[in-house]
């Protein structure tokens, strides 16, 4: 088994206001979630990852807070999130929930005080500047919709600083006051009992802004600190981190030059979701065995959280020009369905044409991966998109249970508008339909994520891209090994079928058995004769150590 519970977890995002109604006001809430825990329990999940909570005005989907020690009223009270914390952890579901201080609304009353005066206690809370500075359009996180990273406000008579949209001024955490109250931030809720955070925005938090330095330095001791503070209050405290970086960087999110795994437990894959989409469009393994290949060893304690899907866009940012407009082409042909020039607005089913083949396929690649997977809510009925809501809403409508008004997420007009037409609208597309077909998609993922619970040398052992060119271009093969045994995957990535010999690859064999696929195949397995079908994949046991 791995050495930390989040290793071998399967984490299931959560937008708290479209999932689940329980009052009828058409906002998603914590008793509506509650209700649905043992849904989530059926389907596998270890870990509730749970979207910003906070009081906020919402100008941003919750990530302009206004209090980082409060829940929004319409998602119910703190005792209401106390009781979910309580009813999911007697079904062995952990919450982590949204960390996003790198800056505040411009609500907060941190910040509302810093305005006020130049002698404000709060004023060096967050990043002035008194002189227009010339990177002020330099660095913006959302192009197209911001226009500068400083903003001059008239009542404090200064520049102030936001690496996203002008509403959320940066903090600064050079400050030592604004450092201990982020740490602060991490006790209480640690304390309240959630397993973690997600953290926003990582490389912004320890980015030291140096006004007119469009590549000011990075305070990486920052999150040894972080990291410290969060193990003392409780041990197994999981830090997952959004940081899409390079790939020579990625290493120091997770340590120190010593090679201590003292910093973030878990990183975004961000770099092999680019891969696995660059390949998904080509139908071509290369991308996947060269991001494989070339991750970077992690440090002892570090792990990988894979995903397809998040709750933002397809970030391609990591790919190519010429890369992104392959996958633009195949994925996202229409401008209405690209975001920010980087991204993909889209979820996965109607990405892949509704092919259920494909969108099997896609998911067993995700979730054979080394890492831990982490599933978008929806994506297991294969909900759709609402492309007329703006940027990233598109994929953000209610969870669709049934097909009763509204999917049965409300009885009230929702939050969002839920899908309605289409193949995609609720009528088709909801749990309580897939919940009668044992054939069904959540029936599919129900019996994929068994077998990845059985299969613990996926999340906590190594991963192998076996890279030899006798083996069809479309088709990747890759071994996990682990303290319990060894796990061959083969995914087809083209619809042809094909038949590939892994006599001398897996030669180690000792009664090799498929535990997982998309058929049944041959009776008896034969490692140098195995078929594939177009868009095929195959989980085989090659080798089980009962001591592990």
């Amino acid at each position: 088994m791995g050495q930390h519970w989040y290793d071998n977890a399967v984490i299931y995002s959560v937008d708290v206001e479209t999932y689940a109604d329980s009052d009828s006001d058409g906002v998603g809430d914590f008793r509506g979630l509650i209700g649905r825990l043992d849904y989530l329990y059926r389907l596998g999940v270890t870990c509730l990852w749970l979207a910003p909570i906070h009081p906020s005005p919402r100008r941003d989907g919750g990530y302009d807070v206004a209090d980082f020690y409060g829940v929004d009223p319409r998602l119910g009270t703190l005792g209401d999130f106390a009781e979910l914390l309580h009813e999911a952890r007697n079904r062995g579901i952990k919450v982590i929930i949204d960390l996003v201080v790198n800056h505040t609304s411009d609500e907060h009353p941190w910040f509302v005080d810093a305005i006020s005066s130049p002698d404000s206690r709060y004023r060096d809370w967050y990043v002035w500047t008194d002189s227009e500075p010339a990177d002020r359009r330099q660095g913006m996180v959302f192009p197209g919709e911001q226009s500068e990273t400083w903003t001059y406000h008239r009542k404090a008579r200064a520049w102030y600083y936001h690496r996203f949209y002008d509403f959320q001024p940066d903090l600064n955490l050079a400050n030592p006051d604004v450092r201990t109250e982020v740490k602060k931030i991490i006790g209480f809720w640690l304390q309240l009992g959630v397993a973690g955070f997600r953290m926003d925005a990582v490389p912004f938090i320890i980015e030291q802004t140096e006004p007119g330095n469009s590549d000011s330095p990075k305070d990486f001791p920052f999150l040894t600190e972080l990291r410290a503070y969060a193990s003392w209050r409780r041990g197994d405290a999981l830090l997952l981190a959004e940081a899409n970086v390079a790939v020579d960087e990625i290493v120091r999110y997770f340590g120190d030059e010593g090679g201590s795994g003292n910093r973030i437990n878990m990183l975004f894959d961000f770099l092999l979701n680019d891969s696995m989409v660059l390949a998904l469009a080509r139908r071509r393994a290369e991308p996947l065995i060269m991001a494989l290949t070339e991750s970077p060893r992690l440090p002892d304690g570090g792990q990988w959280a894979t995903f397809l899907r998040n709750h933002d866009e397809i970030d391609l940012s990591r790919l190519t020009a010429e890369q992104r407009e392959e996958v633009f082409a195949e994925f996202g042909p229409d401008e209405n369905m690209r975001l920010y020039d980087r991204g993909i607005r889209r979820r996965l089913a109607p990405m892949l044409g509704g092919d259920r083949r494909r969108l099997e396929l896609a998911y067993s690649l995700q979730f054979s991966m080394r890492g831990t997977p982490v599933l978008r809510y929806g994506e297991e009925i294969g909900m759709g998109d609402d492309l007329a809501l703006p940027g990233r809403n598109a994929i953000r409508t209610p969870m669709q249970w049934s097909d009763k008004t509204n999917g049965g997420f409300s009885a009230a007009d929702p939050v969002r508008p839920v899908i309605k037409n289409g193949g995609y609208g609720y009528q088709k597309v909801n749990v309580t339909a897939q919940r009668h077909d044992p054939t069904s998609l959540l029936s599919w993922f129900e019996r994929m994520i068994r077998t990845l619970r059985e299969s613990p040398e996926v999340g906590g052992g190594t991963c192998t891209a076996i890279d030899d060119a006798a083996l069809p271009p479309a088709v990747l093969v890759h071994r996990a090994d682990g303290p319990s045994g060894t796990m061959l995957f083969l995914h087809n990535l083209d619809d042809a079928p094909v038949r590939v010999d892994l006599g001398r690859i897996a030669a180690d064999a000792d009664h090799p058995n498929q535990v997982f696929g998309d058929q049944p195949y041959e009776d008896k397995l034969d490692l140098a004769d195995l078929e594939l079908t177009g868009f095929g994949y195959r989980w085989i046991r090659i080798r089980r150590d009962p001591a592990g």
